[in-house]
């Protein structure tokens, strides 16, 4: 089995962490994911901390998670830290049934969720931190 050659993205040291059989649907929490992926974790708390959607709460508990995860385990530092996969899975669906006219029954169908976010450490580049010192300049104005 040959992996062909190594590239930059085989070095990254990715960590995850993941919270099963939450309690929100994936529909809502996938909306909140789509709001964080590749974004730097600090900037990412920020918005999830901000975020009207209820799901928002789960999803920045399991960020957090896979920062300390980061920090502890692995000896990396949260400044460099960068959402690298953001997904919601659907967890198991739990059957419920409410009483309705003339003796029927509806289900409700009470669905979960299985957050997943890895984070990955990126060095800051020379020519980041250069754009920001002249977009800086030029609001300036």
């Amino acid at each position: 089995m040959n992996a062909g050659p190594a590239t930059a993205a085989d070095d990254l040291q990715v960590v995850r962490a993941r919270a099963k059989h939450v309690r929100v649907t994936p529909m809502k929490a996938r909306r909140v994911i789509d709001l964080i992926r590749d974004l730097p974790t600090a900037e990412a708390l920020i918005v999830l901390q901000f975020a009207p959607q209820s799901a928002s709460e789960p999803v920045a508990k399991v960020l957090a998670s896979a920062v300390a995860n980061a920090e502890e385990n692995h000896r990396l530092d949260a400044d460099t830290l960068v959402v690298h996969r953001a997904y919601v899975d659907e967890g198991p669906t739990m059957k419920r049934f409410r009483p309705r006219a003339q003796g029927r029954a509806y289900r409700i169908r009470k669905r979960t969720s299985h957050i997943t976010i890895e984070v990955a450490s990126v060095a800051p580049s020379k020519s980041a931190k250069k754009s920001k010192k002249s977009s800086a300049k030029g609001s300036a104005r």
